[in-house]
């Protein structure tokens, strides 16, 4: 059991929102405040009041409004995380060109995770409800990990590297050309993508980057433009037909699942409507299934942090398609629901801290054998 469960046994998960709606704090709060093992500590109006009353609230967990009069999300950001190192932030965001682009700046400053805040029609939407209770448990647990004691951490990394060891999976993929590099991550994945693709950058003419990221509609456009920045490759949301080319990154549009298919000679985008999967849309699931039946073992698949298990089905249908998979290491990791569930399926064949991932898929790319 983790240091963060041990302590969530005793402990409530500690809340602040911030925001200058008071029908959103209301509703927020009341939300949280029902479900067991959450506390909201206080709300304010602003980053300013945020500020102001991080030393006493002491919370785990912040929600914070990105867009607020006197001092925005942005500006008050860097200056809560200076206050209680530890602290885990998700930044609340409205369906808006300049919401997306702010919060993945606030990512890139050291946010957590994202949250689009619901339309007036969408106030009392379940899915929303559900999303924000299971971030919110998540990065209690993340900030509590944390907080934990040095020599705690350092068991458990210990006990890590011996269950990766005993989970790792070798074979004939290791000799296989790479065709095409399929990612996915969910909470904490646009810093970790952007440190991935920054190191695989100078290979990627040889292949398409596939990437599902969960994130909702309105801001995967901007992690698009993100990535591209990042890592020096044109990326874009994927299109729905368009063939995949190497030396680009294909990003699934949120709220549509993204997945690929042979057309006469082309491998092209599906980019379709349905339903969520492991209650993702996007979800990595229906990228990595298809991905594995069109390339076969030229795939190799790369699961980040994220909460949840979504892709770790998948994982074992592009090892036994002759692909790789590989998944970021706890230690490194954000949450380690998606990659830890991965690796529990027997199905990869590397489990590495953030820093290693990107040089080592990029040495795969051009044809080191692993």
């Amino acid at each position: 059991m983790t240091a963060a469960l041990d302590m969530g046994l005793a402990e409530r998960v500690r809340v602040m929102i911030v925001d200058d709606s008071v029908v959103a704090r209301n509703l927020t709060s009341r939300w949280l405040q029902d479900e067991p093992g959450l506390e909201v500590v206080t709300t304010c109006r602003s980053g300013r009041e945020a500020v102001e009353s991080i030393a006493w609230a002491r919370p785990d967990v912040v929600v914070l409004d990105v867009e607020m009069p006197e001092m925005d999300g942005v500006e008050a950001l860097p200056l809560l995380l200076r206050a209680k190192p530890g602290l885990a932030v998700v930044m609340a965001s409205s369906y808006t060109t300049r919401g997306a682009d702010l919060s993945l700046r606030c990512l890139a400053l050291g946010a957590m995770d994202v949250l689009a805040k619901p339309t007036k029609d969408q106030a009392q939407s379940e899915d929303y409800r559900r999303e924000l209770v299971g971030k919110v448990r998540a990065l209690g647990e993340v900030a509590w990990r944390r907080s934990a004691a040095a020599s705690r951490v350092a068991n458990e990394a210990a006990a890590l590297a011996r269950y990766a060891a005993r989970s790792v999976r070798t074979g004939a993929a290791s000799w296989n050309p790479v065709r095409a590099l399929a990612i996915g991550s969910s909470t904490g994945g646009p810093q970790a993508l952007s440190a991935v693709l920054k190191a695989v950058g100078p290979v990627t003419g040889r292949v398409p980057v596939l990437v599902t990221q969960h994130m909702p509609v309105g801001f995967t456009a901007a992690l698009a433009n993100h990535l591209a920045a990042a890592s020096g490759i044109p990326a874009r949301e994927a299109q729905n037909g368009e063939p995949l080319t190497g030396g680009a990154i294909y990003v699934a549009p949120g709220g549509k699942h993204f997945s690929v298919a042979r057309s006469g000679a082309q491998i092209v985008a599906k980019v379709e409507d349905g339903a969520p999967v492991n209650f993702c849309k996007p979800s990595v699931d229906p990228l990595f299934r298809s991905a594995a039946e069109v390339y076969g073992a030229g795939l190799l698949a790369v699961i980040l942090t994220g909460m949840g298990s979504d892709g770790a089905s998948a994982a074992p249908v592009v090892a036994a398609a002759g692909g790789r998979v590989f998944a970021q290491d706890e230690a490194s990791s954000v949450v380690w629901g998606m990659p830890g569930a991965a690796v529990a399926t027997g199905a990869c064949s590397a489990v590495l801290p953030l820093a290693e991932m990107g040089p080592r898929i990029a040495r795969v790319i051009v044809g080191e054998r692993s």
